[in-house]
Parts: C-alpha cells; structure tokens; sequence
C-alpha cells in the first residue's frame, strides 16, 4: 500500500513544482497518472521510487517496487545485468556453482536460486533471447532498452510497479506485449503515459494538476468522457456569467439615465419655484454624490461579474484558438501527386527491399507507412519527398510542396528565438502584432516571445511548428509526420490530432500509436520490409 500525504516538491532553484498533494494506492490497483508536461509526474515517480527526496509531506509505502524510467542515458556504460540490479546475484550464484560456497555470496543471492531461470524467462518474453546480460546499454536501439527495464518487471517481481512512458519507444508488437503484461499483471502499478490504448487498460486515472491530484474512478475513456461533461458545465456557467454581466451593464445603464432624469427634473422644479441659486447648487451637488455612489455600486457588481467570466474563460480548452486556417491547396481532392514503379534503393551495392516498391499517392489520403526498424521507412521518406532518388525504378511528382516533420521538430532552429522563428514562415508580411495574436494562441504568451527555441520541451516545439505553418498560411499538399506522439503529452497529442484534422492535404505518418491513428481517420496502411 501507498500513501502520499501533503507531498510538496521546489526545485533546487527554489521553483514550486506541486504543493501538497495526495493520493493512496491500495494493493492491486492499476493507476494511470496523467497531466500536462511540467505538472510533476515524472518527478512524482521518483519520489514514491526513493529516487529523489520531498520538500515536504509524508510518504508511506510498505510495498517492494520496481521503477522503469523515461530516459535510459545514464546507464550507457553500464551492462544490461547491471542496469536492471541483477548483476551481483549472477555473479554470487556463479561462483556459488563454481564451488566457492562464501558466507558474502550466500548473503548476495539471497536463496534466489531461479534468478537465472527467470531472467532467461523474461528475456524470452520480451524477444530479447540473443541480448548478451554482459553487453553495454549504449550497444542497444532504444525499443532494447525499454525491453530490457520490462523484462526487470519479471525478474524482480515486485509488488508495486512504476512505469514512466514505457511505450515510447516500442513498436507494435513490443506494445502488444506490453499491454499483455498490464492486463496479466496481479500487483499494484502506476503508469505515466500519453498511450490512451494502453490507459484504457487501467482501472483509474489521477490528473495532477496546480490543484493537486483528481482521482477519476474508470479508465481513460471514462476520463475523457467526464472531461467533457466538466467541458459541458463550464460552457453552460460562461454563457449563465455572460447573460449576467448583460444584466448587470444593462442595468448599471437604466440606472443611471433614470437618475439623470430624475435629477433633471428635480432642477427644472426648483428653478420653477423660486428656489434661491445657493440651495439649487447644494442639491445638485447631493444628487451628483448620490448618483456617484450609485453608479459605483453598479459598476463594482459588473466589475465582479466581469471577474469571474474572465476566469471561467481561462479554462476553457486550449485547441479553441488553435486552427490551420490554410488557403486551399492547388491540388483538387483525388489528384494523383507521386507514381512509384518498381523503386529500390541500394546502400553499399546492396538493395534495401527484397521487392520492389510500387505505389501511387493521391492528395487528400491519409496513408500509415508501417515497416520494422530498419526496414527503409525514412529511405522511402526521402524518396517521396525529392531528398533522395531511387536506385532501380522510376517515380514520378506532380510539382507538389511537402513539408516533413520529425520526432526532433529539425524544422525548428534551436538558435533563433521564438518570435524569430515564426518570422521565419512569414512569406507574406503579416504584421508584427497579428504574429503575435498566432503565437498566444498557440499557448506562446509574451513570456515565451524572446525563449530559445532550444530551452523548448517536445510539445512547444510541436506547437511552435504548427504556428509557423498558419503563418505560412499557404497549405502543404503532403505532410509526413515521424513518429509524432512520441515525447508528447496527452494535451500536445490532443492539439496535433486537432490541428491534423483541420488539414485536408495528403497525409503521411509513420507512428504505432494506434489510438492517434484512429483518432486522425487513418485509412490507407503501407507497410514494407
């Protein structure tokens, strides 16, 4: 069992990331913990992990846990026995069947006589059975290496798991194993993840958030859906807050021409009566102070109903303003762009497909490119985009404009500023302040306008990249995306999915995100090997 109770946590720069927050996990519960990047929650994991220490707050767990990381750097130089902890229990049981039987390596092993079997076990489960435990870490592709911490899952058998993005790097059969293991799996886990098909597979999720931890009793779906109702409410109390401030403006105005002709009349009276020039003034003057705090009393209930919507209104979801708005392509809807015939391509003499390529490409598809590791899926890129030509085979473009954008956002230059960036794609002269206007949109307020495009996370540039192409105004006819939900999360993968949505030029994506290719109506699959 775990208990996070009142859990802060500042920066070493003295930075508040999450302040007091507080979740309890009961054995065999499956949690998703979800939120925008920079909540915390990979800081979170670390914390309940033992990995980093709270700035505040009580945290109680009586569970063994196992920990699989994000990012696997930091264990370059070390073997695959040594980055998953099994290295020393190895070495004491080899010796200990070698015959040196010592009191230091009884203690080392522990009675775990089948840690050999079930590493061979977790090895094969996880298709890694020609892995060398010896080898380097950095000798591994990056699917390896997260293969390597899962199959830690089974050597260790913990009572309590930690996964921090373990899809990220896996292909679709590597996350089909994976999504096995979590459905198969007794204990208790807690999963971050931008993968919505492997959080559906969780009994809750937890949002954290700046107001700390929401806890949502259903899967992701179930999430989504009271997102919604939540989205529903809040528009219902804009419109009730919009209709009020209406009142409240309407009647601060009838108050006010009606205590000016109430005042009008009072004067024309008195000048009828005779009434000495002295009082007049002193009644005038009254009026006006009354007709003053009148009109202040109005004017701070609009004020305060103005207040409150404009808060409301900060809620209100980030896609709202984020939109292509593109001129329209050149391009009519089924026109044949690209005709491949019998293409190969030959890297030291030697041709990359075993077949060669046939295809045609036509503007307004959705094409899903899918193909191994290694299998030419950024040859064939190259190819379709004019940066490479085919060996063997002929292909054929219709003059068409592509604009390619890879796990790295490289269109981004890391040297310019944000603001100078987007002038970058401004071919048409758009005024300084309607730039602007873009890139608050795009969630860039005027903090950001002068940040290095190199301090920014995956989902700023991703954003960074979508304003620019509006600003550009002009529509690509093809956009190929690479792999591009890795890094991102759920907010930045629910803005692309909106943005690519809007897009009505042909779209090429290479991704194993089956939940994001379903969501953007992917309809053409090509896979090579």
């Amino acid at each position: 069992m775990l208990i996070i109770q009142d859990i802060t946590y500042i920066h070493p720069n003295k930075d508040l990331l999450f302040n007091k927050i507080n979740l309890t996990v009961n054995k065999h519960d499956k949690i998703a913990l979800i939120g925008n990047n920079g909540a915390g929650k990979s800081t979170l994991l670390k914390i309940i992990a033992g990995i980093l220490s709270p700035s505040g707050g009580i945290l109680h767990c009586d569970s063994r846990i196992y920990y699989v990381p994000q990012i696997f750097g930091q264990f370059n130089e070390f073997t695959v026995a040594q980055a998953i902890g099994i290295d020393e229990k190895l070495k004491a049981l080899s010796e200990i069947v070698s015959g040196n039987v010592t009191e230091t390596n009884l203690t080392v092993l522990n009675d775990d006589w089948s840690i050999e079997e079930r590493c061979n076990e977790a090895l094969s489960r996880w298709k890694l059975e020609d892995l060398n435990l010896d080898q380097q870490m950095k000798t591994l592709s990056g699917g390896q290496k997260t293969k390597v911490f899962l199959a830690g899952m089974s050597i260790h058998q913990p009572e309590m798991i930690l996964l921090d993005e373990p899809s990220n790097h896996l292909d679709i059969n590597g996350r089909a194993l994976l999504y096995d293991f979590i459905q198969s799996y007794k204990n208790s886990m807690i999963v971050v993840s931008h993968d919505r098909k492997l959080l559906n597979l969780l009994d809750s999720v937890c949002e954290l958030s700046s107001k700390g931890i929401t806890v949502y009793g259903g899967n992701y779906d179930f999430y989504a859906e009271q997102k919604q109702i939540e989205k529903n409410a809040l528009n219902e109390d804009i419109k009730s807050k919009e209709k009020a401030l209406r009142k409240a403006k309407e009647t601060e105005r009838e108050t006010s021409e009606r205590q000016q002709r109430q005042n009008a009349r009072g004067n024309r009276q008195q000048r009828k009566e005779g009434t000495p020039k002295a009082m007049i003034n002193k009644l005038k003057n009254d009026a006006e102070r009354s007709s003053a705090r009148l009109k202040g009393v109005h004017a701070e209930k609009t004020e305060a109903v103005s207040r409150e919507l404009t808060e409301l209104r900060k809620e209100l979801p980030y896609m709202d303003g984020m939109k292509f708005g593109f001129d329209n392509s050149t391009f009519h809807l089924g026109k044949t762009l690209i005709i491949a015939e019998n293409i190969n391509f030959g890297y030291d003499g030697r041709l990359l497909w075993r077949q060669p390529l046939s295809f045609r490409i036509k503007h307004g598809e959705r094409i899903v490119l899918h193909g191994a590791n290694g299998s030419g899926k950024t040859t064939l890129i190259k190819i379709i985009l004019d940066k490479l030509q085919p060996t063997t085979g002929t292909i054929h473009r219709a003059g068409n404009s592509a604009v390619y954008i890879d796990q790295d956002y490289s269109l981004i230059d890391n040297r310019l500023t944000v603001y100078a960036q987007s002038q970058i794609f401004n071919t048409s002269a758009m005024p300084e302040h309607e730039i602007k206007i873009r890139l608050n949109r795009f969630l860039f307020t005027k903090n950001d306008w002068d940040k290095s495009c190199n301090s920014l996370s995956g989902g700023e540039k991703m954003r960074l990249m979508l304003c620019c192409l509006t600003i550009s105004n002009h529509a690509p006819d093809i956009i190929v995306l690479d792999e591009p939900t890795n890094n991102l999360d759920i907010r930045n993968i629910e803005i692309l999915t909106a943005a690519i949505n809007e897009y009505r030029g042909t779209l090429i994506v290479v991704s194993h995100d089956s939940y994001f290719l379903e969501q953007i109506n992917a309809e053409s699959f090509f896979t090579i090997d």
